[in-house]
């Protein structure tokens, strides 16, 4: 059961959005309007993974919403293994840029009844138009490298295949859970509501979201990263240590 206080936080931010709705002036007035419950999900020794609530109201006609989150960017290297000899090797790799680490979509509707496959292209909806920075080189190949690449995104659980659902309260109001796994990418990601009337989109507004290593984790993380040999060292001799204490204790007994 959702508890008291997200109850509150729902049933606020939805007030305020249809506030803002109700106050605008007709000829600037926005088509919708959305916000997260949380702009911060911290990650912890102890994280396993987190959901936050989006929630949002239309002006207007009742409209499609489609829901994208997105991000950190990165570059993923692609490899791909040719037998030669009778043993695999890797042949061939292509790099791809501005990858977003992990992808999630939620929608009123299947896709595919919203809006054509040009309009969610445009827009980078959906897996098959995620926008990267495509290789040069071996273009020949470079479809089969970007299947690979969200093939394996999927595998890790990055990438869901399921489309998340989206709630209607009435024709205006909206409310969808987007679920985060416990090995998402700390960084900076953006969160698309998108708007859509007769197969077009009327409106998109973007809502940053930070995931962000806190605690323990995070000094020690930051650590090996800055200090990478220093830290190669203490972990070799926290493991000698603890090799040393663990014989010592059974000896003993």
């Amino acid at each position: 059961m959702m508890g008291v206080g997200r109850i509150a936080l729902l049933l606020s931010g939805f007030a305020v959005a249809v506030m803002v709705l109700g106050s605008a002036r007709p000829a600037s007035a926005q088509a919708g309007v959305a916000d997260l419950s949380d702009h911060l999900i911290a990650v912890t020794a102890g994280f396993a993974g987190t959901k936050l609530l989006l929630f949002g109201a239309i002006e207007g006609e009742a409209a499609d919403v489609v829901i994208v989150v997105g991000g950190p960017a990165d570059q993923v290297m692609v490899r791909r293994k040719e037998r030669m000899g009778g043993i695999w090797v890797n042949r061939h790799k292509l790099v791809f840029g501005g990858v977003p680490g992990f992808y999630r979509l939620a929608s009123t509707r299947p896709l595919d009844e919203i809006a054509s496959d040009r309009i969610l292209a445009r827009h980078g909806i959906g897996l098959d138009h995620i926008r990267m920075v495509n290789p040069k080189g071996e273009n020949g190949n470079l479809a089969d490298f970007r299947t690979a690449l969200i093939r394996n995104k999927k595998r890790q659980g990055l990438y869901p295949t399921e489309t998340g659902q989206i709630a209607m309260l009435g024709n205006r109001l909206f409310r969808s859970d987007i679920f985060f796994p416990s090995n998402v990418p700390t960084g900076t990601y953006n969160v698309t509501v998108y708007l859509l009337r007769a197969g077009k989109v009327i409106s998109a507004q973007t809502t940053p979201l930070v995931v962000s290593k806190i605690g323990i984790g995070a000094r020690v993380y930051a650590f090996a990263h800055r200090h990478s040999a220093l830290y190669g060292i203490v972990a070799i001799a926290i493991a000698l240590f603890a090799g040393w204490f663990a014989g010592a204790a059974f000896k003993r007994t």
